[in-house]
């Protein structure tokens, strides 16, 4: 599974402004359903801080993968934000979050909801990856990265 096939070039935001954790939810959710007509952004927020509520989706080293799915998706749907002042997502290693990586699943996904998030998580561990990623000068750039990553598998 590739990462360009779960996210589109127009579903990255590199300056997030929230500040604290439900505001990152609620500017993502916000953002991907400007971007996906099925998506409603109320409904998406509350998918994902309910989630969260479960336990936090920040994985550590700066980065969280919010999830969820949602009966109004047909395939799953990402976007990627970036916070450039970083944000506490109460996150495993206790540090602040910069980058986030949204997974919207349909609700009878299982199989390839979990092999994204497993993906994911296993590319965002390399420290040079991340560090591209927060280096990138705009949307553009960050999706390059990512692409460029994905080129390696």
């Amino acid at each position: 599974m590739k990462i360009v096939d779960l996210i589109k070039r127009d579903m990255v935001v590199p300056a997030l402004v929230a500040t604290d954790k439900r505001g990152i939810l609620e500017e993502l959710a916000a953002y991907m359903a400007s971007h996906h007509p099925r998506i409603d952004r109320a409904m998406l927020a509350k998918v994902l801080i309910e989630r969260e509520q479960l336990a936090s989706t920040a994985i550590g080293e700066g980065v969280a993968i919010p999830h969820g799915k949602l009966g109004a998706v047909g395939e799953i749907v990402a976007c990627l934000g970036r916070a450039p002042g970083g944000v506490e997502f109460d996150s495993m290693d206790g540090q602040p979050t910069y980058l986030f990586f949204v997974l919207v699943a349909p609700e009878s996904s299982t199989g390839a909801h979990l092999k994204a998030l497993a993906r994911i998580s296993r590319v965002f561990k390399d420290p040079e990856f991340r560090r591209r990623l927060l280096a990138a000068g705009d949307a553009e750039s960050m999706y390059s990265v990512v692409a460029d990553e994905d080129a390696k598998y």
